[in-house]
Formats: structure tokens, sequence, C-alpha cells
């Protein structure tokens, strides 16, 4: 199967400085974080126009509950959600609307769902650190991932954002798992 050119996105919210983004680039890892106070979303924009990325796996919910669409019954939770313990995109709100909104401005990007947490329990069941010790789960992530990284993560939003490039990565080669339903929402890890 051919390597795609695809981002990890660990999307926070719009002013925070917590959006982190991951892309390969001359066989290393390379990790860039929004600033605090700058609009994320544009800033956003401006990567994904740039790196051209041919699908972006995205920790951040890209759809709603069906029954918003005249389906199910269920006002809070996806399937994919309840089976990886994701919160609710209604919960989310304003998060979920913008990710939504960002997917909308690049018809021609496949989006995909990412959830890193839920990528930690599936490949090592015993957490390793995650969340807890940045520097002893660095370690372990480096075991997993493909390329080393240009330059070591500084906080959890670039981890969850290489997290989030391991599972494109990991689709690439048919090994993510999904959760959820086409028809409704799809979380890979």
């Amino acid at each position: 199967m051919a390597a795609l050119s695809h981002l990890g996105i660990d999307f926070g919210a719009k002013l925070a400085g917590t959006t982190a983004v991951c892309f390969a680039m001359d066989g290393q890892l390379q990790l860039l974080q929004s600033a605090k106070k700058q609009d994320t979303d544009a800033w956003l924009r401006r990567i994904i126009a740039e790196q051209n990325p041919n699908t972006a796996f995205m920790d951040a919910p890209l759809s709603l509950p069906s029954v918003y669409t005249g389906f199910g019954s269920d006002f809070h939770y996806r399937a994919c959600d309840r089976a990886v313990g994701a919160m609710s995109p209604m919960f989310l709100g304003g998060l979920t609307a913008r990710a939504m909104q960002l997917r909308a401005a690049f018809p021609e990007l496949l989006f995909h769902e990412a959830y890193p947490a839920q990528l930690v329990r599936t490949c090592w069941p015993s957490g390793l650190f995650y969340k807890n010790d940045l520097s002893s789960f660095l370690v372990n992530l480096a075991e997993m991932l493909p390329l080393p990284f240009a330059k070591q993560p500084e906080n959890w939003h670039q981890v969850d954002a290489a997290l989030a490039w391991l599972t494109g990565w990991r689709h690439g080669r048919g090994e993510a798992l999904s959760f959820g339903n086409e028809d409704e929402g799809v979380i890979w890890v």
C-alpha cells in the first residue's frame, strides 16, 4: 500500500494555544503548535494549505449523533463515542462545530477522527505513563513510531498530535481499528 501524506491533529480551544499538528517531512516527525490568543482555526487552515496532505486524522468529533439526522434515539453520544468512552460531541459543542466547519473548508481532504487515548489503551493496555509522565511515555512511544521526532514533544497536546499521526500511519498500513459506523461516525485508532 502506498504511503499517504497525512496530518495528525490534536484540536483544541480556539484561542488557548493547545492545537498541535504532526506530519512527516524529510524522514522525521515534525510538530507545530498554535500560540495562545492566536486564531487556531486560521492557523490550522494555513498549515493544511501549506502541507497539502491527502488525509487528516483529527482528535475531535466530526459528526453528531444520528438522532439529529432523523435516525437513532441517543441525543448525546454516537455509537463510536460509547464504544471507546469518548466525550459527547454535544458536550464539546463549539469544538465539534469548529471541527466540522474545518472539514467543510477542505472538501477535497479526507478527514478521519482519531482518539489518542483509545490508541494508547489498544497498543499499551497498561497505559505506559500516558498523561502522567511525559518523558517516560515518550520512550515507549518512540518504539512504536516508524520515524523519529525532529524535536521531542514538549507537552501532551503535541503527543496527542503524534498519536493521531500514528493512527493515520496504522490506517495506511491496514492496521487501524475502527469503532462506530459510517452512517453516524467512525473513530480510528
